[in-house]
């Protein structure tokens, strides 16, 4: 690589990492909490505790929670149903004042589901957990916050290939992990730069890349709904306004015999932007820990409960689906937790050395630029 390539590469690592850092740095820093959601969460005591009843008791239908759920919160819709398989004794309920209404304006709780009783679940309706999530996603400025976050991740997956790029040369005069403490501050911390930065490639890479998969996530269903669901669902374009809904009883029942082997993950009610205003859509998914990410919706059609439609999933939509999860680093449980935490940390590092980095080399040239 000649001496005119390696500083075009050098231009580019510098400015997609300057212009990225600080927004890089807020995301590594909201996101060391998310990571461990679920045990802050516990030691919070956010967690809904259900009541000891004896086993067996049965579950009320779908159509008895969903009576539960208006009950709780008079003068508002059921938007969502879901299931979590931390709690089978639950089911995870979102209301709001239309069906239409935008998720940051909704409310979420838990319901038993033996008994209908409803339990509070303070993280996913305000509290600290919800201002790190609210910021990691969209810095509470909607779509484009999250737009613009996609950017910049954009620009941090261009630093890490640029870094690649220049690395190979540096390290051919280098042992590989050599930190040279002889050497000025400056060089010994260019060199913790340039390990930390190899150590931590594959991960940064998979964070990066999901990370904008994941701010991307309104478009993505945006496409979805203009695609899929509305070839989908294309037969009821000119139909009346829905006047009256079946009963949502066995809603599991016949989304479950329409796609054999999966279970429900949550259930859209007519009108939500998962769904149309005259559907049920139940999301179900597969039954490994990959395929659990991987949704299928059945279309049901609201007054008759007659399958209009299994859905084939669109690649973007699981893409989505896949990287959401992987970007938390939710699916090794606390050891995977542990090594993203790990990595986060080093990602922080990685960061701020790059900054000091670029600070002391403008404070040399400008030094130079003065001298007689």
């Amino acid at each position: 690589m000649n001496s005119k390539t390696i500083r075009r590469w050098s231009f580019i690592h510098t400015w997609s990492s300057l212009i990225c850092t600080l927004f890089l740095l807020l995301l590594a820093l909201t996101g060391l909490p998310l990571i461990f959601h679920h045990q802050i969460d516990h030691l919070l005591g956010n967690e809904p505790t259900f009541a000891t009843l004896p086993a067996g008791t049965p579950h009320l239908d779908l159509q008895q929670l969903v009576e539960a759920a208006e009950r709780h919160r008079p003068g508002e819709v059921v938007q969502y149903f879901g299931w979590d398989d931390d709690a089978p004794e639950g089911v995870m309920a979102i209301t709001a004042a239309t069906a239409d209404t935008e998720p940051n304006s909704s409310h979420t709780f838990m319901l038993d589901a033996r008994t209908g009783q409803a339990l509070a679940m303070p993280s996913a309706n305000g509290g600290f957990m919800m201002v790190m999530l609210r910021l990691h996603v969209d810095m509470y400025a909607g779509l484009p916050g999250k737009l613009l976050l996609a950017f910049m991740g954009v620009l941090f997956v261009l630093a890490i290939v640029s870094g690649v790029v220049l690395y190979a040369p540096f390290m051919r005069r280098l042992d590989f992990a050599t930190v040279r403490q002889h050497k000025s501050s400056r060089v010994r911390w260019l060199d913790l730069h340039n390990l930390l930065g190899i150590v931590t490639l594959t991960w940064a890479l998979v964070v990066g890349v999901t990370g904008v998969v994941s701010a991307c996530a309104d478009l993505l269903i945006a496409a979805w709904r203009n695609d899929s669901l509305s070839a989908m669902v294309a037969p009821y374009r000119d139909a009346p306004p829905l006047v009256q809904r079946a009963p949502a009883t066995r809603l599991l029942e016949i989304a479950e015999q329409a796609a054999p082997g999966m279970t429900a993950d949550f259930i859209a009610f007519p009108g939500t932007r998962f769904s149309s205003a005259h559907h049920y859509a139940v999301f179900l998914k597969g039954a490994t820990h990959l395929t659990s990410h991987l949704l299928t919706p059945v279309l049901i059609d609201a007054p008759t409960l007659q399958v209009t439609a299994v859905a084939e999933r669109p690649w973007y939509m699981d893409a989505m689906g896949l990287s959401q999860p992987l970007h938390f680093g939710d699916y090794g449980g606390l050891p995977m937790q542990v090594l993203w935490a790990l990595l986060d940390g080093l990602t922080i590092i990685i960061l701020g050395s790059g900054v000091y980095l670029w600070w002391v080399r403008r404070r040399a040239a400008a030094q130079l630029e003065v001298a007689p």
